[in-house]
Formats: structure tokens, sequence, C-alpha cells
């Protein structure tokens, strides 16, 4: 057997050992800084400090833009960075002091005022400068042991600054959810739109009308990544998007919805609930009257049940008859204002033709015999149900509709007598 070429992996690699598996990983060394240099590093800090800060400020046009504080905090970061450099020179250490060290001097809004990309630019720079400053500190036998000692110092650096970013963004996510969740919660229980007002902003809600709230059962799994993609399903079709998880419930606040395509929408959406009914409620004129429809669409859940045919997603207002069976007000006095005073305004017979069709079996001839008229005049009159109410008698399921309206419109009439 031919002997291993230890020449293929200098730095990283040793050969394989009995009792272990496969290669085994050796830590590169950093040979060390001679008293010298280390010497003439520490003198020339300040130089390097002025030399990096002017080079940002003429090389980075979104530094200048900056306000002062701001250049201020990043100033102390590049400064405090040089420094540490020198100081992990001297001793190298564990990446984790770098978190500390050098983003320790940094506010913690400035992950607000620039991106993790302007940050990385930022150490680029300061990279570039102690590069370039390199030939003047220290004899020419030592160059390229200290400019890769930058490299690998710029690389810990660009770390700690993703681990900055990265715990800042989930924070950030974290309190943006509870604050949405704080936000729909508080358009459930009809809070006044002007103590709503910083709140929904701080979210970035910005439609007043035509808001839509859809409910139903949470996934199994419903973490970030969840909300997120519904999020971007829904902002597809809508202008604003909340989501709501409230236990086992899934809360769904929409806003900027066109009605032309809302069916197909609701359909979509529904996708991403769990099993079991989805109803959305009627569209809210007003921020205010958003609690409303939310209110339709948990009672609609709450007595969806008794539909077991129900299409999904279903509307709330196609719940009126279960909703008013299971003790909702709101369903009563939608059926008595929409369809059975309706009928009784526009007169003709309507409401007499209608009920004696659904009580005679949905018989046009037993109808017309009943009210002793041709049926064709039966038939213009349901027609004229249909064109009233919106609700066509020939189908069964709005005829229940419309039976449950005239059995609620006759008790409500008896209790004004």
């Amino acid at each position: 057997m031919e002997p291993r070429n230890r020449g293929a992996y200098p730095l990283s690699m040793s050969e394989d050992r009995p009792g272990t598996q496969g290669p085994r990983i050796r830590p590169a060394r950093q040979p060390k800084a001679s008293p010298e240099t280390l010497a003439r590093l520490k003198n020339h800090l300040g130089v390097l400090s002025t030399v990096a800060l002017k080079h940002l400020d003429q090389s980075l046009p979104w530094y200048r833009g900056l306000r002062p504080e701001e250049r201020a905090a990043l100033g102390l970061v590049a400064q405090k960075g040089i420094s540490s450099f020198v100081s992990w020179y001297e001793r190298p250490q564990s990446p984790q002091w770098v978190l500390n060290d050098v983003f320790g001097a940094a506010p913690s809004e400035l992950t607000r005022s620039i991106s993790l990309q302007k940050a990385l630019q930022l150490i680029r720079t300061i990279v570039e400068v102690v590069e370039s400053q390199v030939p003047d500190i220290v004899p020419e036998s030592e160059h390229q042991q200290l400019r890769e000692a930058v490299l690998r110092y710029s690389r810990e650096v660009a770390f700690a600054a993703a681990d900055v970013y990265a715990r800042a963004a989930e924070s950030r996510g974290a309190w943006d959810s509870r604050l949405e969740a704080l936000v729909v919660d508080a358009v459930l229980r009809g809070e006044s739109p002007d103590a709503l007002r910083s709140r929904i902003a701080a979210v970035g809600w910005k439609s007043q009308t035509d808001i839509r709230v859809m409910v139903g059962t949470a996934p199994e799994v419903a973490g970030a990544g969840f909300v997120g993609d519904l999020r971007r399903a829904a902002v597809r079709h809508t202008k604003d998007c909340l989501v709501g998880i409230q236990g086992d419930r899934l809360i769904l606040m929409l806003g900027g919805m066109e009605d032309s395509e809302s069916e197909s929408v609701y359909t979509r959406l529904s996708e991403f609930f769990g099993p079991g009914p989805v109803v959305y409620g009627p569209p809210a004129p007003t921020l205010r009257d958003a609690a409303a429809s939310a209110h339709a669409a948990f009672a609609g859940i709450a007595a969806a049940r008794a539909w077991p045919q129900a299409p999904r997603p279903v509307a709330a207002d196609d719940l009126w008859p279960e909703r008013v069976m299971d003790g909702d007000d709101a369903a009563r006095s939608s059926l008595v204002n929409n369809i059975y005073r309706p009928l009784e305004k526009a007169g003709n017979g309507l409401v007499e033709t209608l009920a004696s069709y659904l009580t005679l079996g949905h018989s046009l001839e037993g109808t017309a015999r009943e009210l002793f008229v041709h049926a064709n005049t039966v038939r213009y009159r349901l027609k004229r149900v249909c064109d009233v109410t919106g609700w066509d008698p020939l189908i069964p399921r709005e005829a229940f509709v419309l039976q449950t309206a005239l059995v609620v419109g006759r008790l409500d009439a008896d209790k004004e007598l």
C-alpha cells in the first residue's frame, strides 16, 4: 500500500489513527506576534482609527447620510474593532468575546439604522484600511502574517455581526407577532379606533374600510414559518393582513380585498386552516365595525356543526338559521331586517305566497290553489322574493333561510304587539 499523501492537507487534516473514524480536524495555529510588532500596533491605534473613519466617510455614501448620533455609534464600533484586533493579535481567544467587546459598545438601535449588508461593508472597509497600513507598521518579514491575522479577525467580526443581526431580527419578529396578536384581540373586543390607531399603525395596517375576518381552527404546527407563509399568501390578494392565533383558533384579518375576487381568495386562504369549518364574516365598512364582522364569524364557527354539508369556507350570513337556533341575537336581527321586513314592505302578497309555498312542500300548483291565483303568478311572486331578499326560494337551502326568517319575523312582530 502506498503511503498517504500528507501534503494534501497541510494545515487541517492528519492521518487516520487506530480507533478513530476518518480524518481528524487539526485547528490552525496562528504564529505568535513579536513584541516589537505589538508595540508598533498599539502606537498606531490612533492613526488607524483616524484613517478608518476618514475612509468610511469617503467610500460609503450611506454612512455620510446617517444622523450624527448614528455615525458616532458606528465610529465607536470601528475604533473598538481596531483596538480589539490588537488585543486579539496578542492573545487569540474564543470568537465569543468579539460579540461583547466590539458590538457591546453599539446601541441596540444600531440594527435598525443600518442593514446587515451595510454592516459588512463597514467591516470590509476597515479591513482594507488596516491592510493598507500594514507596510507602514510592521517589518516586511511580518507583512504576510499580519495580513492573515487581519483576515481571520475580520471573519470573526463578520460572524459576530451576523449573530447580532440574527438575534435582533428574532427578537423583533417575536415582538411583532405579539403586537400583531394584541391588535387582532383589540379589534375582536371592539376597542375604539382612536385607541387602536397607534398600535395598528405599528404593525403596518393601512386599510380603514372593507375589512374582513376569517376564523377557523389552527393547524397543529403553526409556528413563525407558517404565519409568514400565510401572510405572504394573503398579501398577494389584499392590501393588509393580520394573523392571530388564540389557542386552537386561527384568526385572519384582511383589508383592501376586491369584492370581485373575494370568494376565490377565501377559498385559497382556507387551505392554511386546520380541519373543520372555516367561516368569514361580512365585510366591515370601517375599522369600528370589524368587531361585528368578527363576532359573526365566531358565531358561525360555533353553529357550523349544525350544517354538515356547509361549504368550506362558508359565509357567516349563510349560517343565519343555525346561528339563530344557537342563540345568536345578531343573526336574528339580520333575518328580520334583511328578509322579513323588506318582504312586508314590498307587499303584493309576497309574505303570504312565500309562506304557502314553503308550507305546501314547495308546490307551485298547490300554492296557486291555496291563494286562488294562477301558477305563473306564484312564479312571479317567488321571483320577486328573490329580487327583494337575495335568497331564492326555489333552492332548498335558501328556502330554509327564508322560512327561518318568516318564523323569527312573526315572533318579533308578536313581541312588538
